[in-house]
């Protein structure tokens, strides 16, 4: 249970580490396309444009590897969790009683 957890977390971190670097390259690519757009002729625009069209595409791609990712985590730790309070019943009960009572507790101070 604990390596899926940390397989995940590394997916997650190398999907979010690649989707950076995309949109750096992404926001790179825009500022040439601005000077070129300030500077240039139709052939260098057409050429810059391009480059960034696959720029935001390879981004796009990272940001839906880099959710999937996140909702694999999200999903193995629910599990988890769904799995901890089931072999667990009685501390899970006694751990929401005890936060109901100090919220409780904080609520009624107000």
């Amino acid at each position: 249970m604990t390596t899926g957890t940390i397989s995940a977390h590394g997916t997650f971190e190398s999907s979010k580490q690649a989707l950076i670097k995309d949109l750096k390259n992404v926001v790179s690519d825009a500022n040439a396309l601005i000077n070129v757009v300030a500077a240039a002729g139709t052939g260098q625009l057409a050429q810059a444009r391009s480059k960034v069209e696959v720029g935001l595409g390879q981004a796009k791609t990272r940001l839906v590897d880099a959710r999937m990712a996140a909702t694999e985590k999200a999903r193995g730790t629910v599990d988890a969790t769904n799995a901890y309070a089931r072999e667990n019943p009685w501390k899970v009960l006694g751990v929401a009683a005890v936060a109901g009572a100090i919220i409780g507790t904080l609520f009624s101070r107000r």
